[in-house]
């Protein structure tokens, strides 16, 4: 469905290499240095958890009975797949930094939204999604920042497409709008997002 070669594997599919850092290219040194300035630059330009009102956010999560964990400047997140500045995630618990971008919260907020109660209890770090339940985790972080009045969706789009989701029809707003039904009949056929497309503001339970 999506193609994210040379992105973070993140939208569907299964990345064959063995690091979960070996997709990002955009910050190797193989990478041309007027390329390597334009990615930096965009990506500084996403909305990140200093910027944004904490308690909106927390009230989101606690409809999920998630719990934001703030960690200190400079220190490790812990339970971060990705590391440097991404959400990480241990249980119900979803940590971040100040300098933590809003859609990398939202974004591991929906894995633990979407995994299975059997994983959900154990989660620790990774979510360990096949490629159709990252998808739905994609679509849903859209939805769920279309609840929070300092973002949007117009917001998650421009953050997702800045940082390096990758998509077919070249844009996370065009994946969602045009090619994103697997995504959501997922979400339907397992009780988070209703048949109208509203969010049931429910865990997924089987």
């Amino acid at each position: 469905v999506n193609n994210r070669s040379n992105t973070r594997p993140r939208n569907g599919g299964v990345c064959n290499k063995p690091s979960p850092n070996c997709c990002r290219l955009m910050l190797t040194e193989s990478v041309l240095p007027g390329v390597r300035t334009q990615v930096e630059q965009e990506t500084q330009q996403v909305l990140r958890l200093a910027e944004f009102d904490a308690l909106e956010l927390e009230n989101l999560l606690a409809r999920f009975d998630l719990q934001l964990v703030r960690c200190a400047d400079h220190n490790a997140i812990p339970g971060s797949y990705w590391g440097d500045d991404e959400a990480g995630l241990k249980a119900n618990q979803l940590y971040a930094r100040a300098d933590t971008p809003l859609h990398s919260i939202l974004h591991e907020a929906c894995h633990y939204i979407c995994v299975s109660p059997e994983r959900r209890h154990g989660l620790d770090t990774n979510a360990g999604s096949d490629d159709a339940e990252e998808n739905a985790v994609c679509y849903l972080q859209v939805l769920l920042a279309g609840h929070l009045i300092g973002m949007g969706r117009a917001g998650m789009f421009a953050d997702m497409d800045a940082w390096g989701y990758s998509f077919r029809l070249g844009s996370s707003e065009a994946w969602f709008e045009a090619d994103a039904d697997d995504a959501l009949q997922w979400l339907q056929a397992h009780g988070i997002v209703g048949q109208q497309g509203q969010l049931c503001w429910q865990l997924r339970a089987s």
